[in-house]
């Protein structure tokens, strides 16, 4: 501010100088241009000074201001303490992102930065390993022309990107990759990808031991049941210390039948894809066949089953694995609610979604234990869910079959009022009539 009135004070004087030479030599006006004239000439010579100033390159650190006074050289001397903190704050940058690039280039994963138009930005050496990207040939290549495959354009436009994609990498066969992108910026992408070839394989490993120990484990489990519920026949005939054994027996012979059946059941699953034919499926044909396949289980303790469905709706997908996801739903209700009971089977359309919903009045979940419970073999209370003949499988086989539907599995439940499980299938397998 000081300065300013510095300047007023300086144009003043030169205005009163010419002014009073102007009435010595009766020429006011003449002189009072003439000043205008050189003062004005004066900062026009300062502002070329500037300009040619910052013209060069800012960047230099010898690129010192013009000498100046006044006004104008307090300009210089603040335009240069803003290039000298800019380059202080551009070097710190620089430092922070060369460091980035270096810890992002030790990675075996790759990491790739895609702008808000789906072309590449940047990536680190593990990208063209893994991708078959070169640099600087596809620096700004669409990624969707980089990575061919149907299933990563697919996920890439979609942008639900809660799930990670596994496909085979582009231009080898044999190595499995996983996708991940995260929204960043101005719609801008961060996608990380990893070999995942040696965790595939000993899923696939895994699976088919199950599998085929599953299968295995079938023939003898139903041969040890045959000549048990034979033995149970002529019970009569055995010694009274006998009964109890021989029904126990039975019973986990029952129960290991269950336990098999569930894991082939779910290894099918896994492993089978997705048929390219769907069916079209009446949920309220679906929903009141599910009442009647259940009714031993609910008339046994006198639950009652309310079904809910207002809307003609029909889904497309398999039928068969939709009627086991929404039975083992129903049955498990059953089983966790005291007699005398109230379950809820509805469907209604929510938004966009198809929300199929079971609800009871059982003995609830804890909340600690409702994000594991779709864990294979996971039980809230193992000896309870001895008495019930559960085999721990049931909620993971719904959420696998939700998920070849494109849908999703929620559960909401308060200890000691009941349980709410929510299927929630996207809109675009829904027909209403």
């Amino acid at each position: 501010m000081a300065n300013w009135r510095d300047e007023v004070n300086r144009l003043l004087l030169i205005l009163s100088a010419a002014l009073v030479f102007g009435l010595l030599i009766n020429q006011v006006t003449l002189c009072l241009l003439i000043a205008l004239a050189i003062y004005t000439g004066l900062n026009l010579l300062q502002l070329r000074r500037l300009t040619q100033w910052v013209s060069k390159d800012s960047q230099r650190g010898d690129n010192q201001p013009p000498e100046s006074a006044g006004i104008w050289g307090n300009i210089f001397d603040s335009i240069y303490r803003l290039q000298k903190q800019e380059r202080l704050a551009s070097d710190y940058l620089k430092n922070i992102l060369d460091k980035a690039q270096e810890s992002s280039a030790a990675l075996e994963m790759a990491v790739v930065m895609i702008n808000k138009h789906g072309t590449l930005d940047w990536w680190n050496r593990a990208s063209e390993e893994l991708l078959g990207i070169r640099y600087p040939n596809d620096r700004n290549q669409a990624v969707t022309n980089l990575i061919r495959d149907p299933k990563f354009a697919d996920y890439f436009h979609r942008e639900k990107y809660d799930q990670t994609l596994r496909i085979e990498a582009p231009g080898v066969s044999g190595r499995t990759l996983e996708f991940q992108i995260t929204l960043f910026g101005e719609h801008e992408k961060l996608m990380l990808v990893r070999d995942v070839t040696q965790l595939h394989r000993l899923e696939s490993m895994r699976r088919d031991f199950v599998g085929n120990v599953s299968h295995e484990l079938g023939t003898p489990i139903t041969v040890i049941k045959g000549y048990l519920e034979t033995i149970l026949d002529h019970i009569d005939d055995l010694e009274p210390r006998w009964h109890k054994p021989m029904e126990q027996m039975l019973s986990q012979s029952q129960r290991m039948e269950n336990i098999v059946h569930d894991l082939l059941v779910l290894t099918s699953i896994e492993t089978r894809a997705t048929p390219r034919t769907q069916d079209t499926i009446d949920l309220n044909e679906l929903m009141a066949e599910i009442a009647s396949n259940t009714q031993e289980i609910i008339a046994e303790k006198q639950h009652t089953l309310n079904i809910q469905c207002d809307l003609n709706i029909k889904i497309i997908g398999q039928r068969g694995e939709l009627y086991s996801a929404l039975s083992n739903l129903v049955i498990n209700a059953a089983k966790y609610t005291p007699a005398g009971g109230l379950i809820e089977l509805r469907g209604n359309i929510v938004d966009k979604y198809l929300l199929i919903e079971v609800e009871d009045n059982g003995i609830g979940i804890d909340a600690q234990h409702i994000p594991r419970l779709t864990e294979r073999f996971y039980r809230v209370d193992p000896s309870r869910s001895a008495e019930t003949g559960g085999t721990g499988l049931g909620l993971a086989i719904v959420k696998h079959i939700l998920a070849r539907h494109d849908a999703e599995l929620e559960i909401e439940s308060t200890l000691g009022k009941g349980s709410l499980f929510k299927c929630w299938l996207p809109i675009d397998r829904v027909q209403i009539d």
